[in-house]
């Protein structure tokens, strides 16, 4: 299943240690020392296999399935409360286990980097059938049912750097150059679909309580909310086994050939790779461009049914409203990738692109909802326009991100490199969410953070000096 499938010979660098390009060179003379250093006998990689498909479909289910079940109760909040005593800290809290399950995302890293994908990928999909599971757990008791909802919460939180993290070094195993884009923006992007899921499947099963219901009408409304909670978490925990399952049974760690040079090429150590990213000051300003809005945006969305109660906007409409603008996202990052894929070394500008929009659209959000001051048209239509445009601009960004990540700073390896900035990621949006525990009752500052986080990242990469020394290598061997 795993390693068996392909031969030891197979499965080491085709460019060895000292036929691989200088980690100090310039972007041009890492490409071309590459090229003059690969002797004329070895092998010319470049071959793709049909199950590669199967591989990233496995991959990106497993990262909707992650965001589905992260996402689960933000959408669902009032109806938590009543169900199982939630308070307004557990409500972010179980959205905040999400970025604490990235403390330990170095570990990850090194298991990816030392013991490959396949074995990284099992432990990611085991956690989250124990995380379903402890959720599915039927006690009568609600503290400790609380608890157990919280464990099952962190469990999930913790597959959280694999599912977003992964991406790259999938493609780049798998896939060709002219797809790497693509492949990196599905399994990017599919583990937002599965929050943005959680919008649309949590309020249309689980009902919204009805506070001016009488005492006994009130008992059985809790009674049939609470159950039509657990009945999305026992098909959660199902669907997570049987994934499990599917990933057990076939998910090799590698092809039997590369599909490009860059593929095949080596790498730079664990150590080695850290004190390169901390070294490279253009890798840092691009990795604050990515991490400050996306961390902000990531937390807003976790409790955008909180942030639209004030405005009188009810639990269905706030779903509709996370749902379609992660979509939308979903839908432009993947076309976004592909055009990259055609039209190559022109990630900066579509960065910028992408940014200006969601600074648009932040702004315009932002002032709609103070519209006793702005006098702006606070109606359903604006709000829909706003949150989805800015979800399409952010979101779509993601997949763009993470193959600049690599190409600034080849030869580390892909999954050090984007477990640097995701976990940057999550720490602003962790440090956002704690801060909402506190001031719940007051959000326009929340808002306000989201057309000032998307400014910034629009200066950072303006300022930015690309280069595409992956890609570079890839053209220059293969011709």
């Amino acid at each position: 299943m795993g390693s068996g499938w392909s031969s030891e010979e197979e499965r080491q660098p085709l460019l060895g240690p000292g036929l691989g390009p200088a980690p100090g060179a310039a972007w041009r003379s890492r490409g071309e020392a590459a090229a003059a250093a690969l002797p004329a006998a070895a092998p010319s990689p470049g071959r793709v296999y049909g199950r590669r498909w199967l591989v990233l479909l496995l991959f990106s289910l497993l990262g909707f399935v992650q965001g589905l079940v992260w996402n689960t109760w933000g959408p669902i909040q009032n109806s938590a409360r009543q169900a199982y005593g939630f308070s307004s800290w557990d409500i972010a809290l179980l959205v905040l286990w999400g970025p604490i399950g990235f403390m330990p995302c170095f570990a990850f890293m090194w298991l990816l980097d030392k013991r490959g994908l396949r074995i990284t990928v099992l432990l990611t999909s085991f956690l989250m059938v124990l995380g379903t599971g402890l959720r599915c757990i039927p006690v009568s008791d609600l503290m400790l049912k609380r608890r157990l909802i919280h464990a099952g919460q962190l469990l999930n939180g913790l597959a959280g750097p694999t599912v977003m993290n992964a991406a790259p070094f999938l493609s780049t195993t798998w896939f060709s150059a002219d797809e790497r884009a693509t492949a990196t923006a599905i399994a990017s992007m599919l583990s937002y679909l599965g929050g943005a899921c959680a919008f649309l499947v949590g309020p249309l099963v689980v009902p919204a309580p009805n506070g001016t219901a009488p005492l006994l009408a009130s008992e059985n409304s809790r009674a049939h909310i609470k159950d039509r909670i657990e009945t999305v978490l026992y098909a959660e925990f199902g669907v997570v086994c049987l994934l499990f399952s599917a990933t057990l049974a076939y998910f090799p760690p590698r092809p039997p050939l590369p599909p490009s040079v860059a593929a095949a090429s080596q790498r730079l150590s664990y150590r080695r790779s850290f004190c390169r990213l901390l070294s490279n000051l253009r890798f840092l300003m691009i990795a604050l461009a990515y991490a400050i809005p996306l961390g902000v945006f990531a937390g807003w969305s976790g409790v955008l049914d909180l942030i639209l109660t004030p405005v009188h906007v009810s639990q269905v409409d706030a779903g509709w409203i996370g749902f379609w603008s992660i979509v939308g996202g979903c839908v432009v990052g993947i076309a976004m990738a592909r055009f990259a894929d055609f039209i190559r070394g022109m990630l900066k500008l579509i960065l910028l692109l992408l940014f200006s929009g969601a600074t648009l659209s932040s702004t315009w959000f932002t002032l709609t909802c103070l519209n006793s001051i702005t006098h702006l048209p606070l109606t359903t239509v604006t709000l829909y326009a706003s949150c989805i445009l800015l979800g399409v601009f952010l979101n779509s960004s993601i997949p763009i991100f993470f193959e600049l990540f690599v190409e600034t700073v080849y030869p580390v390896p892909e999954g050090i490199t984007c477990g640097v900035v995701t976990f940057l990621s999550n720490m602003f949006m962790g440090v956002l969410l704690f801060f909402l525990t506190f001031y719940h009752t007051e959000l326009s500052w929340f808002n306000w953070c989201l057309p000032g986080s998307c400014l910034l990242s629009l200066l950072l990469i303006l300022c930015f000096r690309e280069s595409y020394d992956r890609l570079y290598l890839d053209v220059v061997v293969s011709v």
